[in-house]
């Protein structure tokens, strides 16, 4: 299994709702929203257009997207990682983490946000990904939790 990642461009748009609709559907059910998923082409491209996103490709083949905020001073927001159902639970989303880690070299602080009642992902992140949880917010009706990576 072969993982490369190249930055995404305004003519991946569509590419990348279907990536996201197909990675965050069962939030989307599960919460009755998530802004990962429903996006139209339009969005997605203004998306691209303001924050470096780059496609997740496993042999070749595009399974997930990393994206990053640079919020200054070495401190950047993971935006986005998302991988297809059918690639999860494959090491691929531990290994975007390390290239974010890698791409966003001067890095000091990592932060994101994930839904409190996704254990699979709270596991991952403290677990395979060196986070650990800072604290808690709100999205409209989901409790999330802002996780915090620090050299």
């Amino acid at each position: 299994m072969k993982i490369e990642y190249r930055q995404a461009v305004i003519e991946d748009a569509e590419l990348l709702v279907n990536i996201y609709n197909s990675s965050f559907y069962d939030d989307y059910v599960r919460f009755g929203s998530c802004p990962g998923y429903g996006q139209t082409k339009e969005m997605m491209e203004a998306s691209i257009s303001k924050y470096l996103k780059h496609i997740i490709l496993c042999d070749n083949k595009p399974v997930g997207c990393v994206s990053c905020i640079d919020l200054g001073e070495g401190v950047y927001e993971v935006g986005c990682l998302c991988v297809i159902p059918e690639y999860q639970g494959k090491g691929i989303g531990t290994q975007a983490i390390r290239f974010i880690k890698s791409f966003y070299g001067d890095w000091e602080r990592l932060t994101l946000v994930t839904p409190i009642d996704k254990k699979e992902n709270v596991k991952f992140y403290t677990e395979k990904c060196g986070f650990r949880i800072a604290s808690t917010e709100r999205d409209g009706n989901v409790e999330l939790y802002r996780f915090v990576a620090e050299r």
